[in-house]
């Protein structure tokens, strides 16, 4: 026999053909039917090597195996779907030498290796490993249940040790690695070494698997064993009229050992006892053991102690918080009551403000500085009296309300408990959850809170309790009236600079992937970013802004392989682009009927520049702006207290006759309405009337009476920020918010001088030009 010869190549997926082995497979690919048409014409003789990879369709040759066998096809078949099945015999290895790939199929170069048909009978280590593997695979035989009863006897040719191993491996159930192994060993002894390593192997996991199924069959007969068992006992202690159940005994002693007030002892062991009569297959059965499970896993009796370090709940406030010195105070007032006295109630606190100033955040910093467990529930959209008292066991799936459920969660009767989104909750014909809450949240009554599903009261007193609101205008009269509510107003610009320098800017750089190294915003960037790119009360738009520079930052870092990124100013707008706000800023020089007023919003402060203009006619006034229904009567007011006292201003008495008023707030787009614009409205028709400017540089907010006194207003702190950012210069505010001036800090009002006001002739000698 030539040792090297030129044949078709067939890859074979998942597949080994041994020499000496008979088998068929299916071919599909091009190539490979190529191959075997290539073959009839080469004496039948066709080279089938295994892929290492069989997801490969078109296989390289690092793709294939270097080792395989000279087959001969026996028979071709073609099935349906252009399918071509073969059926072929192994006759001898062989080893690729060079292969070509690029022609109609593959075509390689092998060399041939010639088994002997007999072997020397002298050489002992060859019989003895020869016996070890027909051992082996006897035993193996007994072990694989899969096997069809005496079908390797039948197939295996046992005249050589080559003939041995190459037709009994096929009938093995090895991997594709472990085939492939033995094919490319030629010396047969070590063939047979192998051989016998691999099927110890086998044998073991047999075995294995063997002791596996009869422990799983055991259990099985075990556990119907016992259930016949249990079920005759049961029958014997009915016939006797006595409680039987492991499941019973093993609740009792749960309920032992657990703390219990005296009336929910009582009434579990109760419903324990019924249990003990009630069939297992019966749906009553499992609505009893979920009813006894919630009530030993609430923690009836279990608190996590009230001795909290003052200094380090000031701490953990600050760290986490810039600002909020009202929150803070009132957080620590209440450590320091329950220092004093353990009986005090838990404090209802109810922090109101616009979105993004950390009211929830807040609640999670309370829960760090006082070392107990916080839990959440969101009332937003809430419409199901249910979700706060829970269903009656009646209902099918009934179960606990959130409140039980979070306490559950908590593990402890005195956590840090967060109410949030108070004013979002609804009502339907399922009920009104917000009536539902008063009981939770009256400290006179949440001591015996009691959940339909429970029918049992739970002490809710030294849950501490925290709702948030964006407004009060929508909480119920009564609930609110159970509430200490703590305005969080917005922030100024210094505060936002801080909270973004200190916490987000940090939190952004961690999130985003970088380091501290690879990103710098300058000062000057962080201060245009609060002024043009944001107008919030709160700080969640300035996070994106600076989480929008952080990814770009990333992106270069990425893709140009900077080492670092600078934002300043300067290149602001490449990352955020143009600018998406401007202030207004006071005019250039001072003007008739043009009043600077101050008006508050949900983002902050505004400047409202009110315009009024005087026309020759019969007394029509006109009022445009959009303004509300407040803001109509404000000007009406204005100017019946003006034609009452028109020898005070020395003006026209008769301007209600000949003359038409109209006033205009821009943006006549914009809504607007409040009880503050009264003062603003008057001097603007008083400067018209008498032809007298108004100072630029000054800025007014106030409500007027028609006897002239002016009416304290609210948002003075952020009203106060919108003058100073417009470069007011003076502001005149109601005598009455004087005392406000004490709770704002000195930073925001340094460069405005505050004239406090209580009449309208005061506001007149500040803020008109006299003609002189």
């Amino acid at each position: 026999m030539d040792n090297n010869m030129k044949l078709p190549v067939i890859a074979l997926r998942d597949l080994i053909v041994f020499p000496k082995m008979v088998t068929h497979f299916d071919c599909g690919r091009p190539k490979s039917i190529a191959a075997v048409d290539a073959a009839e014409i080469k004496e039948s003789l066709i080279f089938l090597t295994a892929q290492k990879d069989s997801e490969i369709m078109d296989p390289t040759e690092d793709d294939l195996y270097e080792y395989g066998t000279v087959a001969t096809v026996k028979q071709i078949l073609k099935i349906p779907g252009g399918i071509v099945r073969v059926l072929v015999e192994g006759l001898y290895r062989a080893r690729i030498v060079d292969i070509d790939l690029d022609s109609e199929y593959y075509e390689a170069n092998i060399e041939t290796f010639e088994e002997l048909e007999e072997e020397d009978p002298k050489d002992k280590n060859l019989e003895a490993a020869k016996r070890l593997v027909e051992a082996d695979l006897s035993e193996y035989e007994e072990l694989d249940t899969k096997q069809i009863p005496g079908i390797l006897e039948s197939v295996i040719d046992n005249s050589t040790s080559s003939n041995l191993v190459d037709t009994s491996a096929g009938y093995i159930n090895l991997s594709i690695e472990d085939n492939q192994k033995l094919l490319e060993i030629v010396d047969p002894y070590e063939r047979l070494l192998e051989y016998h390593g691999i099927l110890r192997k086998e044998i073991e996991m047999l075995k294995i698997e063997k002791s596996i199924d009869q422990k799983v069959k055991s259990n099985m007969n075990e556990v119907q064993r016992e259930y016949y068992l249990k079920e005759q006992l049961k029958v014997i202690h009915e016939e006797l009229d006595e409680d039987y159940g492991s499941s019973v005994d093993e609740y009792r002693e749960k309920i032992e050992n657990k703390k219990l007030p005296k009336d929910v002892k009582e009434k579990v062991l109760k419903e324990v006892s019924r249990l003990a009569k009630v069939n297992e297959a019966s749906p009553e059965y499992t609505v009893i053991i979920n009813y006894v499970d919630w009530i030993l896993d609430l923690p009836w009796e279990e608190s996590s102690s009230d001795e909290i370090d003052l200094n380090h709940a000031r701490k953990v406030l600050n760290n986490e918080h810039y600002g909020l010195k009202n929150v803070k105070e009132r957080i620590l007032e209440f450590i320091a009551v329950r220092k004093l006295s353990e009986s005090s109630k838990g404090p209802i606190l109810c922090l109101v403000g616009p979105p993004g100033v950390g009211k929830t955040s807040i609640a999670n910093s309370i829960a760090n500085s006082l070392d107990k467990e916080f839990v959440r529930m969101s009332l937003g959209g809430v419409t199901d009296e249910a979700e706060i008292r829970g269903h009656r066991r009646t209902y099918v799936g009934a179960l606990p309300g959130r409140v039980i459920s979070l306490i559950k969660k908590a593990g402890e009767n005195n956590p840090v408990f967060l109410l949030d989104e108070i004013d979002k909750v609804g009502s339907d014909y399922k009920g009104d959850p917000a009536s539902g809450l008063l009981e939770v949240l009256d400290p006179e009554q949440n001591k015996t809170f009691t959940d339909h599903y429970l029918e049992l009261p739970f002490d809710l007193s030294n849950v501490f309790f925290i709702t948030t609101a964006n407004t009060t205008q929508t909480i119920p009269g009564p609930l609110l009236d159970r509430m200490e509510v703590i305005q969080l107003g917005g922030y100024t610009p210094e505060e936002k600079f801080n909270i973004a320098k200190k916490y987000l800017l940090p939190k952004q750089i961690k999130e985003n992937g970088l380091k501290d190294s690879q990103f710098k915003i300058s000062d000057g960037a962080l201060m245009d970013i609060i002024n043009y790119y944001t107008r919030e009360a709160g700080v969640r738009n300035l996070e994106r802004e600076i989480s929008k520079c952080t990814r770009k930052a990333a992106l270069q870092i990425v893709e140009k392989n900077k080492k670092s990124v600078s934002v300043t100013s300067r290149n602001l707008n490449k990352f955020l682009g143009e600018k998406f706000y401007l202030f207004d800023l006071i005019d250039k020089e001072d003007q008739v009927g043009v009043v600077n007023g101050l008006a508050w919003t949900e983002v902050g402060g505004e400047t409202l520049a009110i315009e009024t203009n005087i026309m020759p006619g019969d007394g029509k006034l006109t009022l445009t702006g959009q303004l509300g229904d407040v803001m109509k009567e404000s000007a009406m007011a204005a100017i019946s207290y003006l034609a009452s006292n028109s020898d005070k201003f020395n003006i026209d008495p008769e301007f209600r006759h000949n003359k038409d008023i109209h006033i205009h707030v821009p943006e006549g787009a914009v809504p607007k309405d409040g009880p503050s614009a009264g003062i603003t409205m008057a001097t603007s028709v008083l400067s018209a009337l008498s032809n007298r400017a108004v100072r630029k540089d000054i800025a007014m907010t106030g409500e007027i009476t028609l006897r002239g006194k002016i009416l304290p207003i609210g948002g003075l702190k952020e009203k106060l920020l919108a003058a100073e950012r417009m470069g007011i210069k003076t502001v005149l505010i109601p005598k009455e918010n004087e005392r406000d001036l004490k709770e704002i800090e000195k930073n925001v009002i340094k460069g405005l001088k505050i004239i406090p006001v209580e009449e309208m002739y005061e506001v007149e000698k500040y803020a008109l030009i006299d003609e002189e």
